[in-house]
């Protein structure tokens, strides 16, 4: 099931690169960003889409032969679709304004939080009672759905700032999924789509992600480690997210109050960058990070498989 999934992404990512630089759907670059983005002008974007249609592609006929899990499967499955499409429909207006120049450039964040907690909240509900708890128990009905609304709607964001730098967020998914692989389906096949698009997302990438794929990603981990490890253990395995996110806030709270930045551009791996490093020391060191903290869950749950 997961070498389909993997080969089935490389498949249509490929294809999708092709369709894009037919079209030219390429990304445009920051110029206050890092100078070495520069050259990446023009490269095709939102290749989330090829990579989140080849997990829904493998997952559905074998969950309907009931080979790929139960309902908390399909509940994942399905939050990480719903989740792909808002991301998915902010990929095609801003792929739209380029190709057009004009028009609406991209959800509005008071238009795309409303629309990630109805999500968030579809999930708590259901999720709640199927919650795994492995370090700490329930805090009751209400407070789990409020809590599991937020974890889900901060994982979507937090993965989503991830993005930006070629091959650190696929490869950062894939080892902050690794203790639940044998657990999860879902998580197993995200883990084999995202290698087949890691093959053209390393650095130099011939693709990027966009947002259909981040926040699919983020779905998927957080609702992973809500069902079936502990959602306590998720900041931990998702500390580069988490470190991503926190740089945003940091940066727009002091600006604001201070008139000063505290970093030389958010998200933090875009700070490093414009510190001197090579942006492939960025992904590796930020992978080794990650696999340390991914280390201490896996241990924290007993090396269960």
């Amino acid at each position: 099931m997961t070498v389909v999934a993997a080969l089935l992404s490389w498949f249509l990512v490929g294809l999708f690169i092709r369709l894009s630089r037919a079209r030219g759907w390429g990304q445009p670059i920051r110029q206050e960003g890092p100078q070495t983005h520069l050259k990446k002008e023009g490269t095709p974007t939102a290749g989330g889409v090829a990579f989140v249609l080849a997990l829904a592609l493998v997952f559905f006929p074998f969950y309907l032969t009931g080979r790929a899990g139960g309902e908390r499967e399909l509940l994942l499955m399905l939050t990480a679709l719903a989740m792909g499409v808002i991301g998915g429909i902010d990929d095609l207006l801003k792929i739209r304004s380029r190709m057009r120049g004009s028009g609406k450039k991209e959800l509005l964040a008071r238009e795309k939080f409303p629309l990630q907690f109805l999500v968030g909240l579809a999930f708590a509900y259901f999720a709640a009672p199927l919650a795994s708890h492995e370090l700490l128990p329930s805090l009751g009905q209400v407070p789990d759905i409020v809590l599991l609304t937020l974890v889900m709607v901060g994982s979507v964001n937090a993965f989503n700032f991830t993005d930006g730098v070629d091959g650190l967020l696929a490869g950062v998914a894939m080892i902050v999924l690794l203790p639940l692989l044998a657990l999860s389906p879902v998580s197993a096949l995200l883990a084999a789509v995202l290698l087949g698009f890691l093959w053209f997302n390393a650095h130099p990438a011939r693709v990027f992600m966009g947002d259909m794929g981040s926040h699919a990603i983020g779905a998927v981990a957080a609702g992973a480690y809500v069902l079936y490890a502990d959602v306590w253990l998720l900041p931990l395995a998702a500390i580069i997210p988490v470190a991503a996110v926190l740089s945003v806030v940091l940066q727009v709270v002091s600006f604001r109050l201070r008139g000063k930045r505290i970093f030389k551009m958010s998200p933090i791996q875009h700070h490093f960058e414009l510190s001197g490093w090579p942006e492939t020391r960025v992904t590796l060191r930020f992978w080794v990070i990650t696999a340390l903290c991914t280390t201490a869950v896996w241990w924290m749950l007993g090396g269960r498989p």
